[in-house]
C-alpha cells in the first residue's frame, strides 16, 4: 500500500508503509527524550539542593521546676536561601513516653513543661519549603539533645502519697507522707513555681507532725488558673541524700468545691422537685455539675444535672419515705477533671406526715391527761376517808379558820371561837370540816362550816 507526500518542488512523492512507521517511531522518541531531559533535569537539581541541621540545639533548665527552654540557631550556609523562610521541625518527649509531641515553628525558641522525675529528650531538623525547592520540600539531618536531673539520693527515700487540693477554688493544701527509707531526721521542704512568677518560691506555711513538714497550706495564688503549677519537694537529712520529687498540675482539675446547701422538697403529683442553692464561692454556676444521690424506700439511685434544680419521678405514689443526697464538682466546660464535694445534709420526705403529726401532739396530751386524772382520783379519795374518821385534823381546821376570819358557825349550834378544838362531843352531833372555799356539807348530819 502505498501513499502520496508534497514535496517541495510541488511534486507529490509515493511513500510506503514501513516508511511511514519509521517517521512515527522517530516522534515518539522526540517525545520521551524531551520529557526524560526535562525530568531528569529537575532530579539533578534537587539533588544538589541541601540545607544543614540547626547549630548548637540544647534543652536549658532556668530553674522553673520542669519548665524548660528547647533552643537552637539557625544552619550554617544559608545565603542561598535568603529569600525563603525557613521553618524547624522539633520532636520532643520524656524518656519513657511512647509518643513524641511534634511543633513546627520558624523561632529559635521553644518552651515547655516536662516531669523532671524522667529525663528528656528532643531532636530537630531544618526545613525549606517547596517554593524554594521547585516544589519539593527539602530536610536536614536531625540534632538531637537530652536532659536528666541528676538522681541524687536512694529512690525510696522521696515523699509518697502526694495530694493536692484546691478547695472550692480559693485554698490550695498539699499533702505527703515521708519516704519509705528516708531516716528520722530527715525534713522536706515545698517549691513552686508558675508562669507569672519571677522566680521558684518556698512554701511559707508548713503543715507540721511532730516536728517535720507533712504539708504545705498556700497563700493567695493570684492568676494561676489554667497554667502548669509546678511543685518541687526534696529534702535534708544529715546522715542521707534525699531524692526530689516533682509535679505538675492545673489548679483548675484539682478544685474541691463545697457541698450544695438549702435543700427543699416540693410534691407534685407523683413526682418530687428538688430545688438546691449554689454551692457559696468563687465558682461561677456554669462551672458546676451535680450528682443527686435518690433513695425510695429500699431503692436507691444516682443521677447527674447541670441545673441546681431536677424533677424526680416516684415509682409509687405509696412511696413511704423519700430522702436525697447531693454534691458537687467541676464541669468539663471549665475543667478537665475536678474533685467531688462532700454530700449534702440528707433531706427527706416521709408519706402520711398528718397522720405523724397527731401522734406526735395526741401520744403526750393523752398520757398527760391521764396522770392528771390518776392525781385528782388520788386526792378524792383521801378526801373521803378523811371525812369518815369523825373528827376535823387541826391543821385543815386552821386553814379553814384561816380563810373564815377565825369563825367557825356550825348549824343548830353556837359560834365557836378560834383556838377552840371542834369535835364530836362539843355539838354531839358530827360536824363537817372545811376543805376548800366552796360549802361542804355532810350527807348524814346537820353541822357544816359557813365561809
Amino acid at each position: 500500500m502505498r501513499t502520496l507526500q508534497l514535496e517541495q518542488s510541488g511534486n507529490f512523492k509515493v511513500l510506503n508503509l514501513r516508511e511511514m512507521a519509521f517517521i512515527h517511531l522517530d516522534i515518539r522518541c522526540l517525545y520521551t527524550l524531551l520529557i526524560c531531559t526535562a525530568f531528569g533535569s529537575t532530579l539533578s537539581s534537587n539533588a544538589e539542593i541541601k540545607v544543614n541541621p540547626p547549630q548548637d540545639f540544647e534543652i536549658v533548665d532556668p530553674g522553673y521546676l520542669g519548665y524548660l527552654y528547647l533552643q537552637w540557631q539557625p544552619p550554617v550556609s544559608l545565603d542561598n536561601f535568603n529569600k525563603c523562610t525557613v521553618e524547624y521541625e522539633l520532636k520532643y518527649r520524656n524518656v519513657d513516653s511512647e509518643s513524641w509531641r511534634t511543633i513546627i515553628t520558624k523561632n529559635l525558641l521553644y518552651k515547655d513543661g516536662f516531669d523532671l522525675n524522667k529525663g528528656v529528650e528532643a531532636k530537630i531538623h531544618t526545613l525549606l519549603p517547596r517554593q524554594c525547592t521547585n516544589g519539593s520540600e527539602v530536610q536536614s539531618s536531625w540534632s538531637e539533645a537530652t536532659y536528666w536531673i541528676s538522681s541524687q539520693g536512694n529512690l525510696d527515700t522521696k515523699i509518697q502519697d502526694m495530694d493536692c487540693v484546691y478547695y472550692n477554688w480559693q485554698y490550695l493544701l498539699c499533702s505527703w507522707k515521708p519516704g519509705m527509707g528516708a531516716h528520722l531526721d530527715s525534713n522536706y521542704s515545698l517549691y513552686y513555681w508558675y508562669e507569672g512568677l519571677d522566680h521558684a518560691l518556698e512554701c511559707i506555711d508548713y503543715i507540721q507532725a511532730k516536728g517535720k513538714n507533712i504539708g504545705c497550706s498556700f497563700p493567695y495564688l493570684e492568676s494561676s488558673d489554667y497554667k502548669d503549677f509546678y511543685i518541687c519537694v526534696n529534702g535534708s537529712s544529715e546522715s542521707q541524700l534525699i531524692r526530689p520529687s516533682y509535679f505538675i498540675f492545673q489548679l483548675q482539675n484539682i478544685v474541691k468545691p463545697l457541698p450544695p446547701d438549702y435543700l427543699s422538697l416540693t410534691m407534685k403529683n407523683s413526682g418530687v422537685n428538688l430545688k438546691w442553692s449554689i454551692p457559696r464561692g468563687p465558682i461561677p454556676a456554669k462551672c458546676l455539675i451535680y450528682e443527686i444521690e435518690f433513695t425510695e424506700d429500699d431503692t436507691a439511685w444516682v443521677t447527674t444535672t447541670i441545673e441546681n434544680e431536677i424533677y424526680v419521678t416516684r415509682t409509687s405514689n405509696e412511696s413511704l419515705q423519700l430522702c436525697f443526697l447531693v454534691r458537687s464538682k467541676m464541669n468539663i466546660y471549665c475543667a478537665d477533671d475536678g474533685i467531688w464535694s462532700e454530700w449534702s445534709d440528707e433531706l427527706c420526705w416521709k408519706g402520711d406526715i398528718w397522720k405523724e403529726i397527731l401522734l406526735f401532739f395526741l401520744v403526750p396530751f393523752v398520757l398527760a391527761s391521764l396522770f392528771v386524772l390518776v392525781v385528782t382520783c388520788l386526792l378524792l379519795y383521801k378526801q373521803r376517808n378523811l371525812l369518815k374518821m369523825g373528827h376535823v385534823p387541826a391543821t385543815l381546821l386552821t386553814q379553814c379558820l384561816d380563810s373564815t376570819n377565825g369563825k367557825l358557825k356550825i348549824e343548830d349550834g353556837p359560834t365557836i371561837p378560834v383556838g377552840q378544838q371542834v369535835h364530836k362531843e362539843s355539838t354531839g352531833k358530827e360536824m363537817a370540816f372545811c376543805h376548800s372555799p366552796p360549802l361542804f356539807l355532810l350527807p348524814a348530819g346537820n353541822v357544816a362550816m359557813s365561809l
